[in-house]
């Protein structure tokens, strides 16, 4: 399994968790395969940890056998029952959105929007319609004066995405801006 899914991120967590300590440096990596062995009896190397953190380039899948052992190191028969465990856990990763929504398409060209995010981050947009805005001014942001973009809607108190971001002549990108609260918005005209 590649190491990059989301179910071996939770293992990655439950495992700090277990040892209360975040894996950031070699010494963590060695103290973590000494008490995989201490509690389950099992051999792991730290090269092998390394890399299923990525502190270290190396193999991007996990052998099954790696994942069983460190499985068991957080409580489970295995790595079967460790994603059976999370198939059964309550804590949701999606749901609906039921919030206020403003789309692009109910917007008139030169429609002007405010937009801010924590922690104190603030731009006015002006509608140039199919979706696209351009940044009238921006406070603290990384989003500039004369930046165009796409969206096609924003939602309040939730992340905002937008896409074919263009700065200073660089190639498009996409960006998001509220990942940790989300951002506020207000129509202006």
């Amino acid at each position: 399994m590649s190491k990059y899914y989301p179910e071996i991120a939770e293992l990655r967590s439950a495992i700090e968790e277990s040892v209360q300590r975040k894996m950031k440096a070699p010494s963590d990596f060695e103290f973590l395969a000494g008490v995989v062995w201490e509690r389950v009896r099992e051999t792991i190397s730290p090269t092998t940890l390394k890399r299923l953190w990525g502190y270290i380039d190396g193999a991007d899948k996990t052998r099954n056998s790696t994942l069983n052992i460190l499985s068991k190191f957080v409580g489970y028969n295995d790595w079967d029952d460790f994603l059976l465990m999370l198939e059964n856990k309550s804590d949701v990763q999606s749901s609906f959105i039921l919030t206020d929504k403003l789309e692009s398409s109910s917007l008139t060209i030169g429609s002007k929007i405010e937009i801010s995010w924590q922690p104190n981050r603030h731009c006015l947009l002006e509608f140039l319609g199919n979706n696209r805005f351009t940044v009238l001014s921006s406070a603290h942001s990384k989003l500039k004066t004369t930046d165009t973009f796409d969206c096609a809607f924003f939602l309040e108190g939730q992340p905002l995405y937008i896409d074919n971001l263009v700065q200073d002549g660089n190639p498009p990108v996409s960006f998001v801006a509220g990942t940790k609260g989300g951002v506020t918005l207000k129509l202006l005209s």
